[in-house]
């Protein structure tokens, strides 16, 4: 059988039909393409026609997956050319899906493996690439805990890691060449995994305490020895390993959790743009988080952190925060609450006073007795924001800020097509899916998406153009303040977030102004003279570049 040229095996370089008659000539691939020498445009074209030939999300995923693999060039090319269309696609939700099959589908890897059950192999799995110190920017890693909705995938969850770098490429430019997916396989407690015959990682629970500890550190160890100026950042870990891994290593080290710092940040961006239409500040604010998981408790943190700016101390912004979950208002008298609660934890004296459903406190009595100018939901709990609640929430202020941000929708909290008439039209929303603006007594609300892809890509670029040491809060806050300056609130109904169809020019602003933080906070490593200019050299485009040459 003929051997594939390596010109066509490499997918960073590989221009398939794109390669000159003299470049053919060059590589050996003389007689192994066709004679039409295409243009990328027109690569692209034909390549979206497949594409849309594709019967389903997940068939289309897998053309994209393998499209990847073969030309990254014209794959970035069609996310880029169309990234509305596709962000779904590559990533939420369509991964999930495609992260279910994982192991059935498996056709090639793009990342790197860690297993708890060889951390000997730790340092060799990384040399082995030949990268040097100054030659990756950015390493996505999971241990696939807490996939999106779908829960515990293992090595399965490895696409979660490659569809995070992929929308960091096409919507910030990071350079699909120096980055890095891992996953780190410390066994799943997913009984379909384990009982599968095809599935392809470690075969055994999850394993935990000490051991899971010194594997994260050894990673982390590893990976900032090998690749100093990496940014490492963490997805869908469980909640506790993902609060603890960060509080321990953020001071530090250059690590970043999208779920906590990145879901916070979004949302503390479309709670910006909603106080520009309320004319509060920060400080004034009470907030209820109803859900109180990693990416509950992330938007705490950032809101909270936003209060501290405002002039709160850190326990004044606390005491504005009540989290509510399953068993109903988090009180500091209930046992085994996890550390990712115990912070926002309400005095039990405080709610004496509460009404009770079943002995616990519900999201309706909280919302009646804080009154918040502030309700996200991050519960998955369909149809919790009830009438009574958006009734209840709307008697407590004027102009309340309602973010149920559950998702897909049939876990979504309220509707805005239920909540805006609800509400008189005075709830100020944003959601965490695509909804259609929704039309109430002559004025139409456009409902932002808070989307992470509006904020980390750029966060990322940011943090890699000023090679800043570590991320701060500061540097949250610059992201989210340039992710809501994207989006001009002063006619009534506008949306609180930008569309994602101008994500490459809002990830490129967010680059500037993180950077421009990481240089006041001095974290940075480096100070351009021209941010503004540093951050368009650093953003890589999807364009076939001079002739190639062995």
């Amino acid at each position: 059988m003929a051997r594939i040229p390596t010109a066509l095996r490499d997918p960073l370089h590989n221009r398939g039909t794109a390669f000159t008659p003299a470049e053919r000539a060059e590589l050996g691939l003389t007689g192994r393409l066709p004679s039409a020498v295409e243009t990328l445009d027109q690569q692209a074209a034909r390549a979206y026609a497949q594409l849309g030939r594709q019967p389903t999300d997940l068939a289309k995923y897998i053309y994209l997956d393998t499209l990847h693999d073969r030309n990254e060039t014209l794959y970035f090319k069609l996310l880029v050319d169309h990234l509305p269309e596709l962000l779904p696609v590559v990533y939420d939700p369509t991964v999930g899906e495609a992260i279910q099959q994982w192991s059935r589908d498996y056709r090639r890897s793009r990342a790197v493996y860690l297993s708890i059950d060889r951390p000997q192999d730790v340092a060799a799995s990384f040399e082995n690439l030949g990268l040097g110190p100054e030659d990756v920017d950015l390493i996505v890693a999971s241990d696939a805990q807490q996939i999106l909705g779908i829960g515990d995938w293992g090595v399965n969850g490895t696409d979660i890691s490659i569809g995070k770098l992929a929308v960091y490429t096409a919507a910030a430019g990071i350079h699909p060449g120096r980055v890095l997916a891992v996953n780190l396989d410390v066994g799943t407690d997913n009984q379909l995994l384990l009982n599968d015959p095809m599935y392809l990682g470690n075969r055994h629970a999850r394993t935990t305490g000490q051991a899971y500890d010194d594997f994260i550190e050894l990673y982390l160890s590893t990976a900032t020895e090998l690749f100093p100026r990496a940014l490492l950042h963490f997805e869908d870990f469980g909640p506790a390993n993902a609060r603890r891994i960060l509080v321990d290593n953020a001071s530090t080290r250059r690590i970043f959790n999208d779920d906590l710092q990145g879901t916070g940040a979004i949302v503390l961006a479309a709670v910006l743009s909603a106080l520009q239409v309320t004319g509060q500040p920060f400080a004034e604010q009470r907030l209820v988080v109803f859900g109180a998981g990693t990416a509950g408790t992330g938007m705490a943190d950032q809101i909270s952190a936003a209060m501290v700016r405002d002039g709160l101390t850190p326990e004044q912004a606390r005491a504005r925060v009540w989290l509510v979950d399953e068993h109903g208002l988090v009180t500091d008298d209930m046992a085994g609450l996890p550390e990712h609660q115990s912070a926002y934890a309400r005095p039990a004296e405080q709610a004496r006073d509460f009404d009770r459903v079943d002995g616990e406190i519900d999201l309706l009595s909280t919302v009646r007795q804080v009154r918040p100018t502030i309700l996200i939901g991050t519960s998955t709990a369909h149809g919790a924001f009830t009438r009574e609640v958006v009734e209840a929430l709307c008697a407590g202020v004027d102009r309340p800020i309602l973010l149920p941000l559950s998702n897909p929708t049939s876990r979504i909290e309220v509707l805005p097509q239920q909540a805006i008439p609800w509400s008189g039209g005075k709830a100020l929303m944003a959601t965490g899916i695509p909804v259609d603006p929704v039309t109430y007594e002559g004025t139409t609300h456009t409902i932002g998406q808070a989307n992470n892809a509006l904020l980390y890509p750029g966060l990322g670029l940011g943090t890699v153009v000023a090679r800043a040491g570590r991320i701060t809060d500061g540097m949250l806050l610059a992201a989210a303040k340039a992710v809501a300056d994207e989006t001009d609130v002063s006619e009534p109904g506008a949306s609180l977030l930008p569309p994602v169809r101008n994500l490459r020019a809002s990830s490129a602003a967010v680059a500037v102004a993180v950077a421009a933080a990481a240089v006041q906070e001095g974290v940075a490593t480096t100070e351009p003279d021209n941010l503004v200019q540093a951050v368009q050299d650093a953003m890589w485009q999807p364009t076939y570049g001079p002739p190639v040459t062995r």
